[in-house]
C-alpha cells in the first residue's frame, strides 16, 4: 500500500484534493482508506509526497495526532489555492481531483 500511495498522491495537482478512500480505490484496495491515512501519517517530515492534498470524504482535514498538524495542512492547502467553507470543509465539487483515467 505504501508504494501505491507514494506513487498516486504526487499525481494530485496543486489546487485539488483527493480523499483517503479515493486513493485507496485507485491503489486497488477500496476499503483501505485508513491504511492510506496511516501511510501518509508515517511519512518523514521532509517528504516530497504532497500529503496535504489528501482529506476525508466529508471534505475535512482529519486530525493527525500531532499538535498543529491540522493548521499546517490548512495553510499548505490555502497556499495552493484551496478555499475553505466557514465550517472548515473544502468544497469537493470544486476541488476534488478527478483524473480522466484511473492511474495505475
Amino acid at each position: 500500500m505504501r508504494h501505491a500511495v507514494c506513487r498516486l498522491v504526487p499525481l494530485i495537482p496543486a489546487g485539488y484534493v483527493a480523499t483517503y478512500g479515493q486513493i485507496a480505490a485507485y491503489a486497488g484496495s477500496p476499503r483501505a482508506a485508513r491504511q492510506v491515512g496511516m501511510v501518509l501519517a508515517g511519512l518523514p517530515q521532509a517528504t516530497a509526497v504532497p500529503w496535504q492534498r489528501v482529506i476525508n470524504a466529508a471534505g475535512a482535514i482529519s486530525p493527525r495526532g500531532k499538535a498543529g498538524a491540522v493548521e499546517i495542512q490548512r495553510i499548505l492547502l490555502e497556499e495552493e489555492g484551496i478555499s475553505f467553507r466557514s465550517d472548515g470543509t473544502i468544497d469537493l465539487r470544486k476541488h476534488l481531483w478527478r483524473p480522466e483515467s484511473i492511474p495505475h
